[in-house]
Formats: structure tokens, sequence, C-alpha cells
């Protein structure tokens, strides 16, 4: 019982203002993402039905059924286990696109399934934190405590994410110079504020980092690579090429850990082993994903540059 207290009363220094600047600057990357984004690519994904199959299944179906399994297996502290289930229940992050043109992926398919998924995930996101947690035990006497209402959920994911992803459209559709020239510096600007604002929350916690991390440091390890293989597998599954299955593994694996934090922190009062689990994804991710397109990337130019040798 000394090591759930102990968990559970950390911390973490992320005061209200904080979580302002956390909300206005997802909204902003969002805005900066859907400037880029036109109907084009929702009719791309209509025209190819099963690559959207596959890329919602694998993402919003099969990661949280998957990391609820996980659980029950590895049966973590009870709000860790919420941790995971609320990182498993977010959307691709927001890097994803970029992850995915890295590998060479299909960079077209990774930002429409990003637009897609950010429009699912308004309803999608409430449904399986409120689902999957209310089926295990210890995770659902944590959601009873919260009075975790779906609908405020809801509310709170379409401020941040559905409102910017309609608006960056709306201009792109209208004004696509305007468009082209505000992504142009809102998508670096952007993913700068995020970054040192991650790296500040950061650098505010770090005798808490130092002293709790080993306790989610096999489970977000863990958790991320079997979202990239998972995502990966599901895909070869379908017989999908592998540029598909490289985008859709990126897109499962890259989760909006800032959502997570967000939602933790709006609804769950920053409760500490939830707040730790999300806190070190968000950063996790970033390097786990810079790596595997780094690596993808690179295979792809030696297999490119063979390509070229053999047909000369």
């Amino acid at each position: 019982m000394g090591q759930e207290l102990t968990i559970d009363e950390i911390k973490i220094n992320f005061n209200t203002e904080g979580l302002w600047v956390l909300n206005i600057a997802i909204a902003i990357i969002m805005f900066g993402v859907s400037l880029g984004i036109t109907i084009n690519d929702f009719k791309r994904l209509l025209k190819n039905p099963k690559i959207v199959f596959v890329g919602v299944l694998s993402q919003f179906f099969l990661l949280p059924a998957a990391t609820f399994l996980a659980i029950l297996v590895l049966r973590p502290h009870p709000s860790f286990a919420l941790g995971m289930i609320m990182i498993a229940a977010c959307p691709g992050g927001n890097v994803s696109n970029f992850f995915s043109k890295m590998a060479g992926g299909n960079a077209a398919l990774s930002v429409s399934l990003t637009a897609f998924a950010t429009l699912i995930c308004v309803f999608m996101t409430p449904f399986n934190l409120h689902f999957w947690g209310s089926l295990y035990p210890p995770t659902n006497e944590i959601l009873k405590t919260v009075s975790l209402n779906p609908y405020d959920l809801f509310t709170l994911v379409s401020l941040i994410l559905g409102i910017p992803l309609g608006l960056g459209m709306f201009i792109k559709h209208n004004t696509p110079k305007i468009a082209a020239k505000l992504e142009k510096v809102l998508k670096p600007v952007s993913m700068l504020v995020f970054i040192a604002l991650i790296g500040i929350a950061f650098s505010q916690n770090l005798d808490i980092f130092f002293t709790h991390i080993h306790h989610v440091l096999f489970l977000v390890i863990f958790h991320n690579i079997f979202a990239f293989v998972l995502g990966f597998f599901t895909a070869k599954g379908f017989k999908l090429s592998t540029k598909d299955a490289k985008t859709i593994a990126i897109e499962t694996g890259i989760q909006n850990g800032g959502l997570g934090l967000l939602l933790i922190f709006g609804f769950f009062e920053g409760l500490g082993g939830m707040a730790l689990l999300a806190a070190f994804w968000g950063i996790w991710d970033v390097f786990s994903g810079m790596a595997l397109a780094t690596y993808w990337g690179n295979t792809t130019k030696k297999e490119t540059a063979n390509t070229k040798t053999v047909s000369k």
C-alpha cells in the first residue's frame, strides 16, 4: 500500500497557466497540420477503403484491445494501467506525418489518416478510455472516483482538435495561398513551442522523473514497440505494401502524448501514475519514432540505390 500511495501522490509541477499553453499549443499544431489537408485527402482514402479500414482498425480498435490484454498479463499499478489505456485511446501524434515521410512511407496516406483519425477521435477517444477503463476493475475504480463525463471529454477533444482541423481545411480550400504561407510559419513554430513546453515541464520535474521513472520505463518502451509491431503486421496481414505498412505502424505507434497529458490534468487532476506515464511517453515516442524512421529511411535509400544499380 505504501508504494501505491507514493505513486498516486506524485504531483507533476504543471499549473493552470501551463495547461492553457498546452491546450493552445496542441490546437495550433493541429491547425498547422490541417492547413496542408484538403478534401482530396479524404477522397483518396475513400477510393481505397481497405487502407482506411486497416488504419482505423489498428489504431482505434486493435491497439486499445491489445493494451487491455497486456494490462491483464502485466497487472501494472492501476493508475499506470489507466495511463496506458489513455495513451492507446488517443489519436496519432502530430509528428507522425514527418516520421512517415522520413521512413520512406506513404506521406499522402499519413496526412489523410491523421485527418481522418482526428475526425473520429472526437468520438473514439472518449469511448475507448471509458469502455476499456471500465472493463478492468482497478481502473474502473479510478474512473468512478473522478466521475469521468464522456460528453465533457468529447467537448474538449472537439475544441482542441476538431475545430482547428475544420478551420485549417476551410482556409486551405478558400485561400490556398494564405494557407501555404501560414503553414510554412506555423508548422515549425508550433512544434518548437510544443517541444519547449514539454522541455520546461520536464526540467521543472527532474527530481520526480529521476526518482520514479523506473516504475514506467518498461511499460512505456514495451507499449510503444508493441504498437509499432502491431501496426506493421496488421497492415501486412491485410496484404498492404511495405510503404503503407510503415505508415500504419508509425500512425499506430506515435500516439498524441500531449493530448493524453492534457486530458489527465483536465479530468484526473494530474493523477501521479497516469501523468508520469503519459509524460514519459511524450518524450520517449519522439526518440523511438526518430530512430525507427531513420532506420527505415536508410533501408529504403539502400534498396533504391541497389535497384538503380541492377537496372543499369
